[in-house]
């Protein structure tokens, strides 16, 4: 089985359309960044998205450590600083899709948001 999984900061403390937005985001870079196979599996399986939460920065920068340590394509995700961040502030995080047994290597701990 396959699935993609967006981490997302909970200390920004995002009202819910700019944490729908950066998700989105996530989930959409990411998904350009898979394998092609990947990516055609996951949809044939129904395109499974999980978002979960991480604590703040250096959790999501070692989730993304280590994803690429097990060469799981992800994605980090930058504000443009128009409205809430300041420009450069990182939001999310997107991994896969992939296999469920891989990225549960990376995430598996981490709670739903």
């Amino acid at each position: 089985m396959y699935k993609q999984v967006i981490a997302v900061r909970k200390d920004l403390k995002l009202d819910k359309g700019k944490l729908a937005v950066q998700v989105a985001h996530a989930s959409l870079d990411s998904y350009k960044k898979a394998e092609p196979d990947s990516r055609e599996a996951w949809e044939k399986e129904g395109s499974k998205k999980v978002v979960v939460k991480v604590e703040g920065l250096k959790e999501i920068l070692d989730l993304q450590k280590k994803a690429r340590s097990l060469n799981l394509h992800c994605s980090l995700i930058r504000d443009a600083g128009r409205t809430q961040l300041r420009p450069g502030t990182i939001t999310a995080l997107g991994i896969g899709p992939a296999l469920e047994s891989e990225i549960d290597k990376v995430t598996g701990r981490l709670k739903i948001l």
